[in-house]
């Protein structure tokens, strides 16, 4: 592998939600800082103060103190990364990776299958959680599951499958997460970092109200007025009911970043 200075490597990043923007702030922090993330035109977070696909609505988005900026052309991209911040652009296709060339590619979008990532992508290619086979589809597999195997790189075989079940915090799974009733738009009457008690109402879908399950502390909730489907997960009740929550990574979303930078310097710093 033709070797390059670390704190050159050009790094894309497919998707920019909580997961992806845990990765990007990990590889960072590491003095990796051309970092291009690749978003669709309306992205969909739930826990969007920890997310840099916020910058594609809010042309700009600060996590832990690192900015993401929106662009367009490579010419921003590149003043982006001399500016000291993370590039974030529309570019669901990956049209991208042609352009830039990547040393490193990151597929992030936690979809559960591939959407088009190919091990042929990058001299690195790095993929989270299921819907990959290492060897085939990418380089290296990271495990999202939480428990034992949290972080851990696969380079053969696949990640396990996706257990549906959303992790424990305080005693409380399924119970923490808000699913929308019905299809329509998601009429929002609290916030993000606003207290809920059990049975009171965090929003509406059209005549269908969205209550709490659980007492606790909206830790996410999508944007409002966003079009929404039955069953979609739009909100997340933290029981712990700490408020810096709200504006921090999750101890999993660093894990995963941890492993991430793990995976590129195995390859990169030999």
């Amino acid at each position: 592998m033709k070797k390059k200075a670390l704190k050159h490597l050009v790094i894309l990043i497919k998707g920019a939600g909580e997961m992806a923007t845990g990765v990007a702030s990990r590889l960072f922090r590491a003095n990796f800082r051309n970092i291009l993330m690749l978003e669709t035109a309306a992205p969909l977070a739930i826990r969007r103060r920890v997310s840099f696909c916020e910058a594609i609505h809010e042309h700009t988005m600060a996590v832990e103190g690192i900015e993401a900026v929106k662009v367009y052309e490579e010419y921003e991209v590149l003043e982006a990364w001399g500016a000291g911040k993370i590039a974030v652009r529309v570019d669901p296709k990956g049209e991208s990776i042609r352009q830039f060339k990547p040393e490193v590619l990151v597929g992030a979008t936690i979809a559960k299958r591939n959407l088009g990532t190919s091990i042929a992508d990058a001299s690195l290619v790095i993929a989270l959680g299921p819907g990959f086979v290492a060897g085939k589809d990418c380089h290296v597999i990271v495990e999202t599951n939480r428990g034992h195997n949290l972080g851990r790189l696969i380079t053969k075989g696949t990640a396990e499958a996706n257990t549906g079940i959303p992790g424990n915090i305080g005693g409380f799974a399924k119970e923490r997460v808000l699913r929308s009733p019905a299809d329509g738009l998601f009429i929002i009457e609290k916030q993000i970092g606003d207290a809920v008690r059990k049975g009171q109402v965090i929003g509406r879908v059209g005549s269908a109200e969205v209550a709490a399950e659980i007492d606790g502390m909206l830790r996410g909730l999508i944007r409002p007025s966003f079009p929404v489907t039955v069953g979609l997960k739009i909100g997340d009740i933290d029981p712990r009911g700490n408020g810096d929550y709200c504006d921090t990574i999750s101890d999993k979303a660093r894990a995963l970043g941890g492993a991430v930078l793990e995976a590129l310097l195995a390859t990169y710093n030999q």
